[in-house]
């Protein structure tokens, strides 16, 4: 498609496609969002446009293709409200966070169980994928992610008791290097 060809669709259908946009979004920056997120498609695929008296149907077509895209990914990862939320949210509060240093957290994990610290090491520390974790350790994947999560958990609520109990040692400080070596405690 020829930048005179672009031109022109945009000219022509450009008011319609916006105003289908916003009848869909309800607003108009995510009209105008859909509109341009068309006209970008039109850009990258529209050569695949074999006959160009279709272009109007392609359009409208594609711009419902976005919209709909757009409410699934709503649907599937919703935006909330903190405050809807909180009784899920970590149990380390912010001032805890600030508080955190390497070492302790070095600690907490080197007190997990092997089968939690084992797939926590590879992925954090040494950058393996899931794939590859589950093949180091001779795990299906799915027990792999499920240890990843569950050891996480373990690990923050044991940060969490350890910040209560005043009891965030300072010493004996253990780079992630060492960590790997020792093969825990």
């Amino acid at each position: 498609m020829d930048e005179l060809d672009y031109e022109q669709i945009v000219a022509l259908h450009h008011e319609n496609l916006y105003r289908f946009a916003f009848s869909l979004a309800g607003n108009a920056d995510d009209a105008a969002e859909l509109t341009q997120e068309t006209y970008v498609r039109l850009l990258t695929k529209g050569r695949q446009l074999r006959d160009r008296t279709r272009v109007k149907t392609w359009l409208f077509t594609t711009l419902y293709r976005i919209f709909a895209n757009w409410r699934r990914q709503a649907t599937r990862f919703p935006q909330l409200e903190i405050v809807s939320v909180e009784n899920e949210l970590p149990s380390i509060i912010p001032e805890i966070a600030d508080e955190l240093d390497g070492e302790s957290v070095m600690e907490t994990a080197l007190e997990l169980e092997e089968h939690f610290r084992a797939p926590l090491v590879l992925y954090y520390l040494q950058s393996l994928t899931y794939r590859e974790i589950a093949q180091v350790l001779d795990l299906p994947i799915g027990t792999v992610m499920s240890r990843l999560s569950r050891g996480k958990d373990i690990l923050r609520n044991r940060m969490a008791r350890r910040r209560v109990r005043g009891n965030t040692p300072k010493a004996n400080i253990i780079s992630p290097q060492q960590f790997i070596r020792s093969g825990g405690p």
